[in-house]
């Protein structure tokens, strides 16, 4: 292995564990007041990162503003944003809240079976025969952590299991809704990110205006730094990065870092109890995952900022 591709493989490491960690901010901040929820965290996340990216654009030389000379462009990045990052994060977080930081990523790591669905159910490319038994497998995994083998039982709340899908749905959207545009590299990957969190971000304070009283103490707005700095600037600009290194093969293999730092997080921060069904339950999503991206990688802008 080249010195080059080691260093890409690190990048994506680091950038796939920080996404992790974000999940454990994101829990931290829940657990200090009932006030601060997800719409706000998802709000205001968006919104500054989202111009933040594009100041960082600006100076890259990416002319942002030029997508408003192509209305098609603009609107395919809103509906990017609107139909991909929103439920993506806002259901990731949702998760987080009513749940762990540990299900919710595992839940979000489906979401390349629900690309594959698509797929096969829009354009017509069956799934191959790994793809389908990687899903009956994943989804086997879902069933054991949600029951821990018990059918009259569920170890895992419906809300979680809700969020944690709807979650899983934006990373196929947040996907497929801007693939030719970035195949082609009309509109750099930066401007289309950066634009599509601000559009969600904007969407979502239009949607839900009022605003949560949030307790002024450190810990509150150290979390949150966190979850915009740690949990997404860097790691995007290290995952975009890491791609001039490594191929996005050895990117979606990387990926389990995610769930791997937000499972380990749980259980040494917040003490969560991680019993042998959420273990083994775990392990069959990461490796049914692992198992479908080792011949077809899914392209990775950051756009999943988990």
């Amino acid at each position: 292995m080249t010195n080059k591709k080691v260093l890409g493989t690190v990048m994506v490491i680091v950038a796939c564990t920080f996404w992790g960690i974000s999940g454990l901010f994101a829990k931290a901040l829940f657990n200090v007041s009932t006030s601060i929820t997800s719409m706000w965290v998802t709000q205001t996340r968006m919104i500054s990162a989202g111009v933040i990216l594009l100041i960082i654009s600006q100076f890259k030389g990416d002319h942002p503003l030029q997508i408003f000379r192509n209305l098609h462009d603009a609107w395919v990045i809103f509906a990017y944003g609107f139909f991909g990052l929103v439920p993506v994060q806002y259901g990731y977080f949702m998760a987080v809240q009513y749940g762990n930081a540990s299900i919710s990523t595992v839940l979000q790591f489906l979401g390349p079976f629900f690309t594959i669905a698509y797929l096969a159910a829009f354009r017509h490319i069956p799934p191959r025969r790994i793809e389908i038994i990687s899903a009956i497998i994943a989804f086997s995994g879902v069933f054991i952590i949600a029951t821990h083998g018990k059918v009259d039982h569920l170890a895992v709340t419906p809300l979680v299991l809700f969020w944690g899908m709807v979650a899983a749905i934006g990373v196929a959207t947040n996907t497929l809704i801007p693939q030719q545009m970035l195949r082609t590299n009309r509109v750099p990957s930066l401007v289309v990110t950066g634009w599509g969190l601000l559009f969600a971000g904007l969407a979502l304070l239009a949607m839900h205006p009022a605003q949560p009283h949030i307790p002024n103490l450190p810990i509150v707005w150290t979390c949150w730094l966190g979850i915009l700095v740690i949990g997404t600037l860097i790691p995007f600009q290290l995952a975009n990065n890491s791609l001039k290194y490594i191929d996005a093969t050895t990117f979606s293999l990387m990926d389990a870092f995610e769930p791997l730092s937000a499972t380990i997080g749980s259980v040494l921060i917040f003490h969560l109890h991680m019993t042998g069904a959420d273990v083994l339950g775990s392990v069959l999503v990461i490796v049914a995952v692992l198992a479908i991206n080792i011949r077809i990688p899914l392209h990775h802008d950051g756009g999943e900022i988990a």
